[in-house]
């Protein structure tokens, strides 16, 4: 066994997946500063291609350069594959390839893809994966298929199908990437109730998580869920309602567009509206959403709709003295206190983050910037539109807080902190809180 291959059985799984999403980012930037990769009389600088790859790989969808207008087909193309490779994971596109070529899986594969996929068992592991290449493609191949109905009418045949394959990969990707050009986003097509609604599907079902999909394909009735399907879909669509009268509340826009914003703000980064227009009410309501993101084991960020709701069950407990659950199941005190670090560490990188950019973006409005790095936190790619004029540090920020988002924060911390049980236990005695 080489030192190398020594090496990589002496790490730990997570941290082997920090450090192959890290190897597919450098390996991204590199193809897009390629000239096969940019167009003619573009300029694309490294940290541009790095910011761009980062976005990419995971899945967020803020942009320094507009894609279309900058990248190539071919540059397109490894950006469309970052996004795959990013939504999917690395280990889960590994073990796909793995199989493809027809080779065995190892137990190390194994466990990259357990500990990728948040999946408490062991076994089974292979069909999982099989599967859940499957059910992407299905969905990106209907996606392709809708959403060319609406680009058919506007650009030629090859263009259409093109523009269409790459949407329907960025938006069940839970990745607002575009090739529209101009840095226009999904605006042309603002009242197309077609594409808006096919976006819309593709970003649900791309972030409610691999494991629900499959458990209502098995299922097919919402009482013989699992409690973690039967807590995504609850607060999925409970914040999606929500988001959308807020919104319609507060910005002049059409049911469709507040809708549409609701979906995509949690981690698609979409917009039919110019998000610079939105009043800070709007912005903010924008903000919470990003916050709490997609659903744990899915192609979207954020703290996740699991960790929301395990906190409101936290403070129900608190104030009703009852133990937390739900559906007549209850929370282990473990999971609580999991969903409270996340939190408390998301909130910690969002203050950091934002505390930064105000330095060195003194320019710009506070809710500006608190958005900017909620949406890269988030991989949202929402933004006001100041993100290509950020200085070179502060998309070097904002491209960790990406990495740290799509990752978690909880996730980074652990992985690299590695202490034992301490020998010594102290005595217990109370403080006040509150």
């Amino acid at each position: 066994m080489s030192h190398f291959d020594n090496f990589i059985e002496r790490q730990p799984p997570g941290r082997l997946i920090a450090l192959g999403f890290a190897l597919v980012i450098l390996i991204g930037a590199g193809l897009l500063l390629l000239p096969v990769s940019i167009r003619p009389g573009a300029e694309v600088t490294p940290i541009d291609a790095l910011f761009t790859s980062t976005s990419a790989v995971c899945v967020t969808g803020l942009i320094a350069i507009d894609t279309a207008d900058h990248f190539t087909a071919f540059g397109q193309a490894v950006v469309a594959g970052l996004i795959q490779v990013g939504g999917l994971g690395v280990s889960s596109v590994g073990v796909g390839l793995i199989l493809a070529a027809g080779g065995r899986v190892s137990i190390k594969s194994r466990l990259l893809v357990k500990e990728a996929l948040n999946v408490d068992g062991f076994s089974g592991m292979v069909r999982l994966v099989k599967a859940i290449l499957i059910m992407t493609l299905c969905f990106e191949g209907a996606g392709v298929v809708l959403s060319f109905i609406s680009f058919a009418q506007d650009y030629p045949f090859g263009q259409a199908l093109w523009i269409s394959i790459f949407h329907s990969i960025a938006a069940f990707n839970n990745s607002g990437f575009d090739i529209l050009g101009g840095l226009r986003n999904l605006i042309p097509y603002q009242t197309d109730i077609l594409l808006n609604l096919t976006t819309c599907g593709l970003i649900i079902f791309g972030g409610l998580g691999f494991l629900v999909i499959l458990d209502i394909n098995r299922c097919r009735s919402f009482r013989k869920l699992t409690l973690h399907s039967k807590v995504v879909l609850t607060t999925t669509g409970v914040l999606l309602l929500i988001g959308t009268l807020l919104l319609k509340a507060t910005e002049e826009i059409s049911w469709l567009g507040a809708f549409f914003h609701s979906v995509s703000a949690r981690t698609a980064g979409f917009s039919t509206y110019s998000i610079g227009s939105f009043t800070n009410a709007g912005l903010f309501v924008l903000i919470i959403l990003m916050f709490i993101g997609a659903s744990p084991g899915s192609t979207g960020g954020g703290i996740k709709t699991t960790t929301f709701f395990a906190l409101m069950q936290e403070v129900r407990t608190v104030i009703s003295k009852r133990r937390a659950g739900a559906f007549h199941r209850t929370l282990p005190d473990e999971v609580l206190r999991k969903s409270s670090v996340i939190a408390l560490l998301s909130v910690l990188v969002v203050c950091i983050g934002t505390f930064l950019l105000c330095i060195l973006e003194p320019e710009y409005d506070f809710i500006q910037l608190v958005f900017e790095v909620v949406s890269a936190f988030g991989t949202v790619g929402l933004s006001t539109g100041i993100t290509p004029d950020l200085g070179v540090l502060s998309k070097l920020i904002i491209i960790l807080t990406m990495y740290t988002g799509r990752l978690g924060a909880f996730t980074l911390l652990s992985i690299w902190i590695n202490r034992p049980d301490p020998s010594a236990h102290y005595t217990e005695e109370q403080i006040m809180i509150g």
